[in-house]
């Protein structure tokens, strides 16, 4: 009973069912801790302590009339700053958005509350989630679990580090290019980058439409599968009785393994051959469109972000940090017919990629091809907080383009992640095979 800080949702969830736990002790051990914990004010925007109470003294009620809503009914969790909480300032790690108070929840939130889930409070992130390194000097930058003088990966930091630290069991963040999976690589978590619309972005600040993902970060695969199910409101996926034998994966060597540092890859080399011993079928495969997908990003990316943020961003632009305001304004100069011509040729390429992948449970790559760089240089070295995003995301962003549903893995190295990427819309059978594979890597 003394591991509350390190037990998944999912283990908290059954010792509340058995009544080994109760919601209001474990919610207010949380807040506690992160009220305490050094770098509590790094990694929570704002705690909800008031809700977090009320909603945990449900909880109790429910389990004590043997009422519970679901497997997670009772657990406290944080949420990234960009969903919206009713009567709770969300501000998305800008200034631009300052004393920001939405008056309803965002629809996954909602759900997830319906579903008995304890909102504990908002974490920092990436300014506007427009980086993957997780550096943010406006609001707050939350420290790499490995080390602090690292960036945590983002833009979903203060989710991953919230759990990390053990001031959360779960959290939930946002993906557009890979802002779930690379903070949850880098801090040693599992992390699910869902199909585009499967969750809904009603309620979720905006950064690019077209490629923004929900997404929890969390220590295990089973707490993905609940999490997932605990937003939309459905049914969990099965994950008993999972194997990787007669399973066909993968290793997509096309890009992402372009400038790899050798930690990273070595880790993936080790990982892969473990799920082999387990019984997978690992094959070698490129697929040269590939890079002609990647070449699309600054096409797709920036001008959609800026489109979206022109007006709020040219009314106060030094109130941004220079680099994300530099990343925004690059969206300006690509012209309309471009953008379209763009996501038109994406789509014929996402079509190629899923003929050419057709018959495989998933493919891999390492989910970062860089272990995670130190901050003190990020704020002051432009060229260098340039080649390192670029290199963050590159891996990452892969899925985004080609619209899949990724799920991202612990290999048992310090900061490093192994991918495995599902056609879109199979994040239950991904969660699956995601079970066997944490099962073989562990």
């Amino acid at each position: 009973m003394d591991n509350w800080q390190t037990a998944s949702a999912a283990e908290l969830g059954r010792d509340i069912a058995a009544g080994r736990r109760d919601p209001v002790e474990l919610a207010e051990a949380f807040l506690y801790a992160s009220a305490a914990h050094p770098y509590g004010a790094r990694i929570y925007a704002r705690l909800t302590p008031a809700r977090a109470r009320a909603e945990a003294e449900a909880a109790r009620t429910r389990a004590k009339a043997g009422l519970r809503l679901g497997p997670l009914d009772g657990v406290p969790i944080s949420w990234k700053d960009l969903f919206d909480t009713a009567g709770t300032v969300t501000e998305a790690g800008t200034a631009l958005l300052e004393g920001r108070v939405p008056d309803r929840d965002a629809r996954v939130l909602a759900a997830a509350t319906a579903q008995g889930l304890v909102c504990l409070g908002k974490t920092h992130m990436t300014e506007l989630a427009f980086s993957g390194l997780g550096l943010n000097p406006v609001t707050a930058s939350p420290p790499n679990v490995n080390d602090p003088g690292l960036v945590s990966g983002g833009s979903s930091s203060g989710a991953a580090t919230s759990v990390a630290f053990g001031l959360a069991p779960a959290g939930i963040g946002s993906d557009t290019g890979g802002s779930v999976r690379i903070p949850s690589a880098w801090n040693n978590l599992v992390g699910l980058k869902t199909t585009s619309g499967r969750l809904s972005l009603e309620g979720v600040v905006p950064l690019c439409e077209s490629f923004d993902t929900v997404g929890p970060l969390c220590r295990t695969v089973e707490d993905c599968a609940l999490l997932l199910a605990a937003m939309e409101g459905g049914r969990a996926a099965d994950l008993r009785d999972t194997s990787l034998r007669g399973t066909r994966l993968a290793v997509l060597e096309t890009t992402a393994f372009d400038d790899i540092e050798d930690a990273p890859a070595q880790a993936f080399e080790n990982a892969v051959a473990r799920l082999a011993a387990a019984g997978a079928t690992v094959e070698r495969l490129r697929h040269d469109p590939m890079d002609e997908a990647m070449a699309l990003s600054p096409i797709l990316f920036a001008p959609e972000a800026y489109g979206t943020w022109k007006e709020a961003i040219e009314a106060a632009p030094e109130r941004m940090f220079p680099q994300i305001l530099e990343r925004f304004r690059g969206g300006a100069a690509v012209a309309a017919a471009d953008f379209v011509a763009g996501w038109r040729r994406l789509r014929a390429l996402r079509a190629g990629y899923l003929a050419a992948t057709a018959g495989y449970g998933a493919v891999l790559v390492p989910t970062c091809p860089i272990l995670p760089p130190n901050a003190a240089r990020l704020e002051t070295d432009g060229d260098y907080f340039k080649r390192a995003n670029l290199l963050t995301l590159r891996n990452t962003r892969i899925g985004n383009l080609m619209g899949l549903c990724v799920l991202t893995l612990p290999t048992g190295v310090p900061a490093t992640g192994l991918s495995l990427m599902a056609a879109p819309g199979t994040e239950e059978a991904l969660l699956r095979l995601g079970a066997a594979a944490e099962a073989a890597l562990a």
